[in-house]
C-alpha cells in the first residue's frame, strides 16, 4: 500500500518536471521493473545504454541462466493500439547491438540471450502484458 502511494507521489512529481511521455515513460519501466521482480526475474540493470550513447535497452535482467533484455512500452490508454506495434527495426537493431556487448561484456553465450517486451497500459489499475522471446535474434549476424 505505502509502495503504491509513494509510486503516485513520485508520478505526479515527474509530471511536473519532464513531458508527459518521459513522466508516463519512467512509470511504465517502474511497473514492469516490479512486476518482473514478481515473476522471479533478477533486474541487473536499469535504462542501460552503450559506450557510444546510440542504443539503450530498458531493463536487463537475468531469468535463470538467460540474460534477457527488456524493451517497455508504456501507454496511457489502448486508443492508439498495442503498445508493442511501436518497436520498429531501428529500436530491435538497438537492442541487438546493447545484448550483443551485454552478453560479450557478461561472457553469457548467444543462446542465452533474450528479448522480452513488457507492455504497460495505465489504467486504473495499470494492465501489464509481457511477451517472451518477442524479438527474433536470427538477424544478429547483420547487426
Amino acid at each position: 500500500m505505502i509502495g503504491k502511494i509513494l509510486d503516485a507521489l513520485r508520478h505526479v512529481r515527474r509530471r511536473n518536471l519532464w513531458t508527459s511521455n518521459a513522466a508516463n515513460g519512467r512509470r511504465g519501466e517502474d511497473l514492469a521493473h516490479r512486476f518482473l521482480k514478481r515473476q522471479g526475474f533478477v533486474i541487473i540493470a536499469r535504462n542501460y545504454r552503450l559506450a557510444s550513447g546510440d542504443a539503450e535497452a530498458d531493463l536487463i535482467a537475468r531469468d535463470g541462466d538467460d540474460l534477457v533484455i527488456v524493451e517497455v512500452k508504456t501507454r496511457e490508454h489502448a486508443g492508439f493500439g498495442p503498445p508493442e506495434r511501436a518497436i520498429g527495426e531501428e529500436k530491435r537493431l538497438h537492442l541487438l547491438r546493447v545484448a550483443r556487448a551485454y552478453a560479450r561484456r557478461t561472457e553469457t553465450s548467444w543462446e542465452h540471450v533474450r528479448f522480452d517486451v513488457v507492455t504497460v497500459i495505465l489504467a486504473t489499475p495499470p494492465q501489464i502484458s509481457h511477451f517472451r522471446d518477442a524479438l527474433s535474434k536470427n538477424k544478429a549476424a547483420t547487426v
